[in-house]
């Protein structure tokens, strides 16, 4: 389930996320945090706790502070986490060089780095997403990339939301793992293994013969731990993605 999100003004958001305040700064004694410190600290909070721990109770208790300290910078929770999401996509750091086709697996490779720095983003929707320098760069980025491929106009905003879609859900599900294992001390392919009666006793080789077949076949026969067999299907799919998308320029 995607996490809390802001249903505040937007206008304040948009101000927050692009560090631009509409309102006059206050006279008087110099403020105890600012929303830079704020969103740090939050997000230290999340990485090491998850972001269910992550309040606006918990955040002032990070940085040694009173909570309506925070309430002066961050209306609330949501808009922290939208401040929080922007702030990890800002870390990709994309560069521009080398031909369409890199710079895109550049995009996906800095992207799935930050949903394994950061797995609470894997509770994070993007699909209303907040529009703040972090995303809007990573949009430019691949969109500018796509452009130079020789793809027509429309063809190449239908391929950036295939590509968004692919990269944003196969990382956030690469981190389940790593997210389960954390709270439960248990690692997928123990988890797996302790799962091994259900293959000799339930499994159905008549009601399941697409499976079955594979199976003999050896598809299913692979080496390496869960984690880097995930990391093998991410690569593959987004090959295969833009394989795909180069097709439209025959």
């Amino acid at each position: 389930m995607a996490a809390e999100r802001s249903g505040g003004d937007p206008v304040r958001t948009l101000a927050l996320l692009w560090r631009t305040p509409r309102e006059p700064k206050p006279v008087g004694r110099k403020p105890k945090v600012s929303v830079d410190q704020i969103v740090t600290a939050a997000i230290a909070v999340a990485d090491r706790e998850g972001l269910g721990a992550m309040s606006m109770a918990r955040v002032a208790q990070e940085l040694t502070v009173g909570t309506m300290s925070l309430y002066t910078h961050v209306p609330g929770k949501g808009e922290l986490l939208d401040l929080m999401a922007d702030a990890v996509l800002q870390e990709r750091s994309l560069t521009s060089d080398g031909t369409w086709r890199e710079r895109i697996k550049h995009y996906a490779d800095r992207t799935r780095a930050v949903y394994h720095a950061h797995p609470w983003m894997r509770d994070v929707s993007m699909v209303r997403p907040p529009l703040g320098p972090g995303l809007m760069d990573g949009q430019e980025f691949v969109l500018a990339a796509l452009a130079d491929s020789g793809l027509e106009p429309r063809q190449v905003t239908v391929a950036h939301v295939a590509i968004e879609g692919f990269v944003h859900g196969a990382a956030a599900s690469e981190v389940d793992d790593q997210q389960l294992a954390a709270a439960t001390g248990e690692s997928g392919d123990s988890w797996w293994g302790a799962r091994q009666v259900f293959w000799d006793d339930y499994f159905d080789v008549e009601r399941y013969p697409a499976m079955t077949a594979l199976w003999n076949a050896g598809a299913y026969h692979t080496e390496g731990t869960l984690a880097e067999n995930m990391r093998g299907s991410f690569d593959y799919g987004l090959e295969k993605l833009l394989d795909g998308i180069e097709g439209g320029l025959r």
